[in-house]
């Protein structure tokens, strides 16, 4: 077991919800990056999603856009993603860190390479691209360094295409609230009806991501989903006001799936 498996295992005997925070590597800048990111946990964030910055982020909207924009143009690499990550882990040892990346990254920094320089650090890696055929060889080579390759599910996966990918998914499921970017709008009966629909499919946790920015999304998902992923809203509060202001957004969001368990 890894960190998120304990974590993940934990949040069973809580009874509650998890929250995962999600955050660019290197942004604004390395070193407020790594000031914020190593009290994610402490402010509660149960798993932090650290996105690798790429120059073509496709499945991202305007404010994770910049974010990447903004890393890269500070010098934020996948090697000093890294680097920053083994920082993080002087402070936070414990919380689960998961990469969310694409594969044109990973494969110009190389894959072995890059499982060799994180095993310990990170948890898991969700490669929004990888292609199906892709994913077993990496699904492998993850697993035995003690990591697991997060799959994704979208609204319009057919049932067939959920049943298939439940014999291989490991560590969480991540299934994006609505067809589109990251940061977009919020179908919230049409998300329930889905939550209802995938749950019985999938004997991992079910996490939500795309589209959760605020208090009353996190509050109506509480308890009905294992993970909830808050992503641009976090993103915007730190470009817009700082860590301070992002720490404390964290910390309602965190209290708010403490109430409910």
């Amino acid at each position: 077991m890894n960190r998120l498996d304990l974590k993940i295992e934990q949040l069973k005997l809580e009874n509650r919800s998890g929250l995962v925070c999600y955050f660019t590597a290197g942004d604004p800048n390395f070193e407020d990056s790594c000031h914020l990111l190593s009290q994610l946990g402490q402010a509660g964030a149960d798993i932090i999603e650290v996105g690798v910055p790429f120059s073509d982020p496709v499945a991202d909207g305007e404010i994770i856009q910049s974010a990447h924009i903004r890393a890269i143009s500070a010098g934020q690499t996948l090697s000093r993603t890294i680097e920053l990550v083994k920082i993080i882990r002087m402070n936070d040892p414990d919380t689960p860190i998961i990469f969310m990346t694409y594969l044109n990254p990973v494969m110009q920094y190389g894959f072995e390479k890059l499982i060799a320089g994180t095993e310990g650090l990170i948890d898991g890696m969700l490669i929004l691209d990888a292609p199906h055929g892709y994913r077993k060889k990496l699904e492998l080579q993850l697993n035995e360094k003690n990591m697991h390759l997060i799959a994704m599910t979208a609204p319009n996966t057919p049932i067939e295409r959920l049943e298939q990918i439940s014999e291989r998914a490991t560590g969480f499921l991540y299934h994006v609230a609505e067809n589109g970017l990251t940061g977009g709008n919020l179908n919230l009966v049409n998300l329930e009806k889905k939550i209802v629909e995938i749950k019985p499919i999938f004997k991992i946790p079910i996490a939500i991501g795309f589209g959760l920015k605020n208090e009353s999304h996190v509050k109506f998902l509480a308890n009905k989903v294992d993970l909830i992923v808050i992503g641009s809203a976090l993103v915007d509060t730190l470009f817009k006001f700082g860590i301070t202001e992002t720490l404390d957004k964290v910390k309602k969001f965190s209290q708010i799936l403490r109430q409910n368990n």
